[in-house]
């Protein structure tokens, strides 16, 4: 597993070029310089933060805490909301900007990974769904919540439909759930509002049913709309072309993670909620190490889990 590599965020001066470093000789030492990779803006939550987030909660959902934080750290407003308070009126979709579908086993994944809770949400909310999308609004669906809004019809969104299923998230090629890091290269070309200025990063995944397939009309129309977002690959950044373990689940195409035509509907299988603070990857105590006797700062600044968050957060307080 290679360290962490995510690039010069939109405004931050790219590397100087000149011979290579002790740093980045090592295999490990592929840390972006702290003082670039300070994201514009990062911050705990503001009380006073005039973007907000909706995290779902209930059901067997269990990512919603940690989807919060990262929220948080980007320097939104985040509300755990409870999948009945929306359901019963008691807390309105309008007053947020960002949705955020969140990990877990909703429903226990029973009938399929999060097919009840869609089926809830669209004969309840359905309408107030599609009106805060066709508002302009964002959202992202990470791992089970990623499921959920495939099921739901918000991804992939061709022709401007919110509602048709066209893309599967099926049950893994090997078999089992799959507990482990992943590589992932991001597509620059794409129109996703959260993976702005990202190019290559390692996350986490876990799941069982996150093998994405798609017919090949729906599945080249993804690829050359520039709505395949993400990508599992290899240590050195090229796609995994299906093999085993860098892609976890046989997704076609390495797909980790697609949005919509606007890119303002994300989906993916990996989490980068729980890449929160350096100390998270698997890798941190060999690269602390290494920076350590190489005299080396260590990094600062949010990781890469938290720049995708932090994309959304300055998206919707400059528009």
């Amino acid at each position: 597993m290679s360290y962490i590599k995510n690039s010069s965020h939109p405004g931050s001066s790219p590397p100087e070029a000149s011979k290579p470093t002790a740093s980045s000789q090592h295999p490990a030492s592929r840390v972006q310089n702290p003082e670039s990779s300070q994201h514009p803006g990062s911050s705990i939550q503001d009380p006073a933060s005039d973007v907000k987030a909706l995290v779902l909660t209930g059901y067997g959902l269990n990512c919603d805490h940690e989807t919060a934080y990262a929220f948080e750290l980007a320097g939104a407003r985040a509300e755990r909301v409870h999948i009945n308070s929306l359901i019963d009126g008691s807390q309105n979709l309008a007053d947020f900007q960002i949705m955020a579908f969140v990990g877990g086993f909703s429903w226990g994944d029973d009938h399929g990974a999060g097919v009840i809770q869609a089926v809830r949400m669209r004969t309840n909310i359905g309408d107030t769904l599609l009106k805060f999308v066709n508002d302009g609004n964002l959202v992202i669906g990470i791992c089970n919540g990623f499921q959920a809004i495939v099921n739901l019809g918000l991804l992939p969104g061709l022709d401007g439909d919110y509602q048709s299923r066209t893309v599967a998230l099926t049950t893994n090629n090997c078999g089992r759930f799959r507990d482990d890091w992943v590589h992932l290269k991001a597509n620059p070309e794409s129109p996703c509002v959260f993976t702005r200025g990202l190019r290559q990063m390692d996350l986490p995944i876990r799941h069982g049913e996150g093998k994405l397939f798609a017919e090949p009309a729906v599945l080249e129309r993804l690829i050359q709309g520039g709505q395949v977002v993400l990508q599992y690959a290899l240590p050195d950044g090229t796609p995994a072309d299906g093999a085993f373990p860098f892609n976890p689940n046989g997704s076609v195409h390495d797909i980790a993670g697609i949005c919509d035509p606007t890119g303002h509907i994300l989906g993916l299988m990996p989490h980068p909620e729980a890449y929160n603070h350096w100390t998270n990857h698997p890798e941190w105590p060999q690269e602390k190490e290494t920076r350590k006797r190489q005299g080396l700062p260590l990094p600062s600044g949010p990781t890469v889990g938290i720049q995708v968050f932090q994309n959304a957060v300055d998206f919707v307080r400059n528009r």
